[in-house]
């Protein structure tokens, strides 16, 4: 191992968009100042670690994925992990302390951080510090920020306590001097994302790692008249507070101009995931009519020349550039409109002070300016509160400087998070709320995340459709605010109607001799498998479908695939299936009017619809929402899941849909078993536990 002192401890992370990560990095970087030695890695290097035999205290960052699972970045650790043939004593010797990362958004909340700690025990390791579950629903800081400072003392202890047993008591008066001075703790810390337990008091400057940037030390005049805080101005307590402002991350990048041409990386180098394909989008449809509220549009792919593989209920991913107009609005803001085109080199800088620095794995070598700023950073990301700190440095304006400290500061988290967090504020709007700040290009490659690939649901069957692949998407609008004056369209969605435009409205010069388009653009995908939102294995089995606005989209491969398979398979048993779709309006936004043609063919049994914003005349109002309809085929909802054993799969939107679905799921359950509450969410449970309930869910 790297650190060879006794108050070492090793830090692992496992990140999927690279917040562990960063908290990993905030950790490494306070642990000197508290005389500790962080030696990290990210918890795929297990060539460099080896908790068989680790002797000194562990601290995970994990984060979760998908519908609960763990980072791709865990995946190789989980699986070594859940061998079930090792012994319940195999970590007896591990003293460790996890922070998993999620949002209660989802159902599976942390779960990523659960099944690694749960494990963990399972195999003998003992905690020397509470695990805490940051929820980045309400805000990772809330729980993040109190668990790092709770930690110190716990590794100091835990480290103590293994000297001791070696008997190396004559080796530690360092550490046990330090921990006699404060109060003996047990660290239990109970720390969960319930904002009521985590209301973070003013305390003043608290830790050597922190600094204190008094009022009078800068000269700033506030108008009287303005009242109420905003992303550029602050009111008491914190417009007068001693603020504890976090230590300065280390410059680690730096970036060389190059005279010299040449061709920037094929896409493929960066994705981590496995192989990608590139393929031609042969065919745009717009679902929805022009005054609906949503745009919605069906892209079918020919992937005929392909290997690419995928079941119904399959998810993959678009890679996708920034918008065009932003970037050259960063390019200008930068002073570097001039040099887009121009090749730079990437490297880290000899002299960083960084532990382990390395050019960031999503970063090529070597590129255009433009290329890393289109295809590899996440321009749209909410700033961290460490890359805040950073631009305080970058920034002239004496009260710019001021209120970015705030935003980065203890005492102005509830700004962060109204202003910054809530208000989905990136880098571009804080550059024109705070004129005065210019960061380097170096900057941006420390702090900018990668630039993710996003994920759609497969609206298609393979049996079908052999040789092509079908996908359904809203184009995702961001309206103007306050703190962003600025609408905007989601980065994939906004990039692929555009790229369709003509596909959508072809004139006479884009069409072959065949009268199909010919301008037929390409995108880079790669399969992105989901392990258990998939058909049940025996078609004798029914199954209810819940799919709301874009929800339907998986729900038309299922049953296309049925389709199919009653017309290959005539001597098969084949289970009633139910379809639960909603939108706003019949004649607007109905997605798939042909689902008519299933109900004809067999491959559908039961269509329930229900149409929200209609105006109806009927004495009984018809049911708005899919969680009403629902309600009235109880009998039949509940015979399916109980008598006949039957799946029950939602898709669509979490907040505003899966939530109430499951509420009425429960509701069935409890009036048709004339059961208690408790005991209908206790089979919901099972339902969910036993994979016959199942969700594809975004917020």
């Amino acid at each position: 191992m790297c650190c060879e002192s006794k108050r070492r401890f090793l830090l692992l992370y496992a990140t999927q968009k690279g917040q562990a990560k960063a908290i990993a990095e905030e950790i490494w970087q306070q642990a000197g100042a508290h005389g500790l030695e962080a030696d990290m890695h990210c918890i795929s290097e297990m060539d460099k670690y080896n908790l068989e035999t680790e002797k000194d205290p562990v601290v995970i960052v994990i984060s979760t994925t998908g519908t609960g699972d763990p980072p791709d970045t865990a995946r190789k650790f989980v699986k070594k992990i859940q061998d079930k043939t090792l012994p319940p004593d195999h970590f007896a010797h591990l003293q460790y302390g996890l922070l998993g990362l999620g949002d209660s958004e989802y159902m599976f909340f942390c779960n990523g951080g659960m099944t690694v700690d749960r494990r963990l025990q399972e195999l003998g390791a003992q905690h020397f510090y509470d695990t805490g579950l940051a929820d980045d629903c309400v805000g990772l800081e809330l729980v993040v920020d109190p668990w790092i400072d709770g930690l110190w003392l716990a590794l100091k202890e835990a480290l103590q306590l293994q000297k001791e047993k070696e008997g190396m008591n004559s080796a530690v008066d360092a550490v046990s001097s330090s921990i006699s001075t404060a109060p003996h703790a047990v660290h239990e810390l109970k720390l969960s994302s319930e904002v009521q337990n985590l209301k973070l008091e003013d305390e003043g400057a608290r830790a050597s790692d922190t600094l204190s940037q008094k009022l009078d030390d800068i000269n700033l005049v506030t108008p009287a008249r303005d009242t109420e805080p905003s992303l550029v101005h602050s009111v008491p307590p914190v417009a007068q507070s001693a603020l504890n402002i976090p230590a300065l991350p280390p410059e680690y990048i730096e970036v060389e101009f190059q005279d010299t041409q040449g061709e920037n990386p094929h896409l493929s180098s960066l994705i981590s995931e496995g192989t990608t394909f590139e393929v031609p989008v042969i065919k745009a449809v717009q679902l929805t009519r022009e005054d609906a509220i949503k745009t919605a549009l069906l892209l079918e792919l020919d992937i005929a020349d392909t290997t690419f593989e995928y079941q119904p209920g399959d998810a993959f991913c678009v890679i996708c550039p920034n918008n065009v107009s932003e970037v050259e609005e960063l390019l200008h803001i930068l002073g570097l409109s001039e040099k887009g085109d121009d090749f730079v080199c990437v490297k880290v800088k000899q002299d960083t002070k960084k532990k382990g620095a390395s050019r960031p794995q999503h970063i090529p070598e070597r590129s255009t300016l433009k290329f890393i700023l289109a295809w590899c950073l996440e321009i749209r990301a909410i700033p961290k509160k460490a890359f805040l700190r950073a631009l305080v440095e970058c920034t002239s304006d004496a009260g710019e400087k001021r209120r970015l400290q705030e935003l980065c500061s203890r005492q102005g988290a509830s700004d962060y998070t109204r202003f910054i967090r809530d208000s989905n504020v990136c880098l571009l709007d804080l550059l024109h709320a705070f004129p005065s700040c210019r960061p380097s290009l170096s900057l941006l490659i420390e702090h900018l995340p990668k630039l993710q690939a996003r994920s759609y649901s497969v609206s298609s069957s393979n049996l079908y459709q052999p040789g092509s692949l079908r996908f359904v998407f809203n184009v995702v609008e961001f309206p103007a605010s306050p703190s962003r004056p600025v609408s905007r369209k989601g980065v994939c969605t906004g990039w692929l109607a555009e790229l369709v435009a003509p596909l959508l409205h072809p004139n006479k010069n884009s069409l072959d001799t065949k009268g199909k388009s010919s301008l037929a653009e390409k995108i880079s995908i790669f399969p992105r498998p989901n392990n258990a939102f998939h058909l049940p294995a025996d078609p004798s089995v029914p199954f209810i479908m819940v799919g709301p606005g874009t929800g339907i989209s998986p729900f038309i491969g299922f049953l296309q695939h049925r389709q199919k398979l009653r017309e290959q398979h005539t001597d098969w048993e084949f289970g009633e299936t139910w379809l639960f779709f909603g939108c706003r309006h019949r004649d607007r936004d109905y997605l798939f009017k042909q689902l008519q043609c299933f109900l004809e063919n067999g491959a559908l049994t039961h269509l329930k619809v229900c149409f929200s914003r209609d105006s109806s005349t009927a004495e009984v109002a018809p049911p708005k929402y899919v969680q009403d309809v629902l309600r009235l085929c109880a009998k039949e909802v509940a015979r399916v899941l109980l008598k006949e054993r039957g799946y029950f799969y939602i898709c669509g939107d979490k907040k505003h849909m899966a939530d109430d679905v499951s509420d009425a799921v429960v509701d069935i359950l409890s009036m048709e078993m004339e059961a208690d509450k408790l005991e209908a969410m206790k089979i919901l449970a099972m339902l969910r536990e036993t994979k016959r309930y199942l969700q594809d869910v975004w917020s």
